[in-house]
């Protein structure tokens, strides 16, 4: 491709609401164009990159036995009838015409099964796996870091339906294999960790992480091999013997205008870990619960939610709390009602605490757990780094990550809520045991720009660089070079290799900056060597520059 009669262009500065690596690059090396907040068109760069990508995924998916398809976008409503709270706001409506209520598919769980509840009736059509590769629509409510959280993506979801358990681990695994091959395949530096399951439903799941420092996910990892992501990684709990520890008398205290843990530090002598925090959520908009934890620690609301079987949650309003008994910053779980109260079981361990005694601008000290009241204990603190690894007993560290992947052990989830049924061998109805499995397409592309990028520009790798080779042409006023640049163009392009030819006007400095900025592997610049019948050949990735001649440099690729 002549880069002269490309729908080309390239930007010096960064776009003004970037705030991550991959989003300035992108945009800067003309991949991708904003249309609005969370959306954006891809440029001729982006989309061959973009497709080659999809290309490693189709060819790892179709190597594992499974079947490509291609569901619609826009769907009835009633298709996800089953979990419209879940996806709450985030999901795209519309009405049609006719008054039908339609929607932007946010996921394809629903669809596929039902598309298999029509097909298939006998054990012997199972196992099987279906994919695709389709855009996604969700209503973000803070669109961010480009590619990396938007309305609309490029999403790779697979489905397996099998007889049995046994069938879904095996399926399960394939597809685990098969995500390592494709990551491998994209040179990504990535971790698997335990994920909790989320609106899929299911009974295990795990994350593909491309550790990243700017990567919206905390992950919690141990030298064992053991890694998880917050929302799902175990607090390990070791009950200590206090049983010596003199428990004394609970009394309240004066404390004006200290609300927050960090305000009662000083005043009181105390250290935060002395203190019983109590944070008040509503869940599904009814249910009030008071967690209660060590002062030092925070809640982690995808814990909390799990262990009170809950679905949505949200902080409780000052109305809310005086509802329960008790005045905001002053709560404490001595005397509430209608309200369930969930202890975090490290708070098994504390002895002679401080709690807010459920009245403006007083505390109660020397709190136990006969002073207060406890509906379940359960682990609900967020994981955090020094914490015990639950396998090993090693220390615990955190880093973060871009999650790219997802995998899902979804089991008779969704065959339940749609009647998805087979006769098996003694001609049995049963459910169709299912797993999901997802790649965020688009989102993958800005991780790999992230891992494989420099202060010049994108070093995608060979596999998914939209071009391998970029000649560039010193000066297009000289014969000489125009002729040694097209004749190596022409060679390249007879044996195969994807070129670009950068034949424009523009200064030589100008060309060297957008071929480092673009991302493609090898720069080949036809200038001052051209009467020795050699060039300039630029290794993106390592640096190294290698003189070559014009007609060995033709065979290298």
């Amino acid at each position: 491709m002549r880069i002269s009669r490309m729908f080309f262009k390239t930007y010096k500065e960064d776009p003004q609401d970037a705030e991550i690596k991959s989003h300035k690059l992108l945009v800067r090396a003309g991949y991708i164009k904003k249309q609005t907040a969370g959306v954006y068109m891809f440029m001729p760069l982006g989309v061959r990159t973009l497709h080659k990508l999809c290309n490693v995924i189709r060819q790892e998916m179709d190597r594992a036995g499974a079947c490509e398809m291609q569901m619609t976008s826009l769907l009835p409503i009633e298709t996800y009838a089953g979990r419209l709270e879940h996806f709450g706001k985030d999901m795209f409506r519309l009405t049609d015409r006719s008054g039908k209520d339609m929607c932007l598919g946010p996921s394809h769980e629903e669809i596929f099964t039902g598309v298999m509840k029509d097909a298939v009736t006998s054990y012997k059509q199972l196992p099987l796996t279906l994919y695709q590769i389709q855009t996604k629509f969700r209503d973000e409510v803070r669109p961010r870091f480009g590619l990396m959280r938007g309305k609309e993506f490029l999403m790779k979801d697979a489905y397996s339906f099998d007889v049995d358990k046994a069938g879904l681990d095996k399926s399960y695994n394939v597809m685990a294999e098969t995500y390592k091959r494709i990551f491998d395949r994209l040179g990504l530096h990535y971790v698997i960790v335990n994920a909790d399951n989320g609106t899929m439903g299911g009974s295990m799941s795990q994350e593909f992480m491309v550790k990243s420092n700017i990567g919206e996910d905390e992950i919690i990892v141990c030298d064992c091999g053991y890694a998880s992501n917050t929302e799902k990684a175990e607090c390990k709990f070791v009950e200590v013997d206090n049983s010596k520890i003199e428990r004394l008398p609970m009394t309240k205290m004066h404390t004006p205008n200290l609300k927050t843990i960090s305000d009662l530090v000083v005043p009181l002598n105390k250290s935060e870990g002395d203190m019983l925090k109590a944070v008040v959520y509503k869940i599904d908009d009814k249910d009030i619960i008071v967690a209660l934890l060590p002062g030092n620690r925070e809640v982690e609301e995808i814990k909390l939610i799990r262990a009170t079987g809950g679905i949505n949650i949200e902080m409780a309003s000052v109305e809310d709390i005086a509802k329960i008994g008790s005045v905001a910053g002053f709560v404490g779980a001595v005397n509430l009602h209608d309200c369930k109260v969930v202890a975090d079981n490290s708070v098994k361990n504390m002895v002679n605490f401080i709690i807010g005694a459920n009245e403006a601008d007083y505390h109660y000290e020397n709190a136990n757990l006969s002073d207060i009241h406890v509906d379940m204990f359960a682990d609900i603190v967020k994981a955090e780094e020094g914490d015990t690894c639950p396998i090993c007993g090693g220390t615990l560290h955190s880093i973060r990550g871009i999650e790219v992947g997802h995998i899902f052990k979804q089991g008779t989830h969704y065959s339940e809520l749609l009647d998805c049924k087979f006769l098996d061998q003694n001609g049995k109805s049963r459910y169709m045991e299912a797993g999901a499995y997802g790649i965020g397409v688009t989102r993958t592309l800005s991780a790999l720009v992230e891992q494989n990028s420099d202060d010049a520009g994108i070093i995608l790798p060979e596999e998914i660089a939209p071009y391998k080779v970029n000649i560039v042409i010193a000066n297009m006023k000289s014969a000489e070079m125009v002729e040694a640049g097209e004749r190596l163009y022409n060679a390249l392009n007879n044996r195969g290799v994807e070129v670009l030819l950068d034949d424009r006007l523009d200064s030589i400095g100008a060309k060297l900056k957008d071929a480092e900025l673009i991302g493609v592997p090898y720069i080949i610049v036809v200038g001052k060597y051209t009467a020795e019948g050699k060039a300039e050949l630029i290794n993106r990735l390592t640096g190294e520059k290698t003189i070559a001649l014009l007609d060995d440099i033709a065979t290298m690729f």
